[in-house]
């Protein structure tokens, strides 16, 4: 791995993860979540970029509500360096935020990682060696870098980066320029893509330097960049600058209108855990199908998620549910139901019951 001296790592921390309801809350996110019994997600994505950098270089941005939880678990961060926003503006102001920090501790030549909080990885070498290639590359070619997943089903959850020509060799690594990005397939689509072998998945994980990126932003989201100096000038005066600043995605906003894009492929073992059923995958195999729990027991019964930690969960006659127990709350649905668990956080809310929230 090339030197890593001038890499800071922002890391995106300020979803709420709904579909992880009743284990996920408002007051302990997703990506604050155990789903093994171990480090939580978000520990687990500090852990695998401090070889890359030190806590020092490590900033994670994310809301009011969530910051307490995320302060308390990661204490070998300083504080200064856990950015709470205001209010939620989507990524690109997120982002852009990180951008001005990094300036003002590193300078323009400094290279960012921007990861989301709350991915799992099996093979963390692996991603530690891409990240450093495509920051090799960030430096050298003053391209916007992003991670691109090889495709390993013909998901249609996932928007795609459709591969152009050779972009050069970075680290033993084979970039490639990015022609589109492509939006959410549908199934016939997604088989193709699967096929052909020129389309992968765009995971959120972009690298640049910070002259990359606010060149970036200064012509595409003028006005949001302009609202990110003023905050530059005035941090004391975020709570009025960060409200105003264009709700936005930073892919929509910066990532597809960018002149130039290139991509690292990258096979990690990547999963972004979007939901219970993802989650079981990485769950301890049991009888009851994948399980996190004190003990089980199952009768002509398989195939589920539970996640019940500290009971013993008997299944008789049922097959392909989804159990999770929080003491609370308890969630039981079929398999094929489970990304509509979004939908009991909308109806809770119109009841007031904010404290399931």
């Amino acid at each position: 791995m090339s030197d890593s001296s001038d890499l800071y790592v922002i890391i995106m921390a300020g979803g709420r993860g709904t579909r992880f309801w009743p284990r996920s809350r408002r007051s302990l996110p997703k990506q604050c979540l155990s789903l093994d019994g171990g480090r939580t997600l978000i520990q687990k994505t500090v852990d695998r970029v401090r070889p890359l950098a030190p806590a020092e270089r490590v900033l994670v941005i994310t809301a009011a509500d969530m910051a307490g939880a995320i302060a308390e678990q990661l204490p070998e961060l300083p504080a200064e360096n856990i950015l709470i926003e205001p209010e939620g503006r989507n990524t690109a102001p997120c982002v852009g935020w990180g951008v001005v920090e990094v300036r003002r501790r590193g300078g323009p030549d400094a290279v960012i990682a921007v990861l989301p909080a709350d991915h799992l990885i099996e093979d963390e070498d692996a991603l530690r060696a891409d990240l450093s290639a495509a920051a090799a590359a960030a430096r050298g070619t003053g391209a916007l870098v992003t991670l691109g997943l090889t495709p390993t089903r013909p998901e249609t959850g996932f928007g795609y980066l459709e591969l152009g020509a050779p972009a050069g060799d970075w680290e033993g690594r084979t970039l490639r320029d990015v022609a589109r990005f492509v939006e959410k397939p549908d199934a016939q689509t997604a088989e193709g893509y699967l096929a052909g072998g020129n389309h992968l998945w765009n995971a959120g994980m972009f690298v640049f330097t910070v002259s990359a990126a606010a060149a970036a932003f200064a012509e595409h989201l003028p006005e949001t960049w302009a609202g990110l100096e003023r905050l530059a000038a005035a941090p004391d005066a975020l709570a009025e600058i960060y409200p105003t600043l264009e709700k936005i995605s930073f892919d929509f906003g910066i990532m597809e209108r960018a002149s130039r894009v290139i991509t690292c492929p990258s096979s990690p073992g990547w999963s972004d855990v979007g939901g219970w059923i993802a989650a079981g995958e990485h769950l301890p195999e049991s009888e009851l199908g994948r399980a996190l729990v004190r003990a089980g027991v199952a009768l002509d019964a398989g195939g589920c998620v539970v996640h019940a930690p500290n009971k013993l969960v008997a299944l008789v006659g049922v097959q392909d549910l989804v159990i999770v127990d929080t003491g609370d709350a308890l969630l039981v649905c079929r398999a094929d139901q489970a990304q509509r668990v979004r939908e009991v956080i909308e109806v809770l809310g119109a009841r007031g019951l904010d404290d399931l929230l």
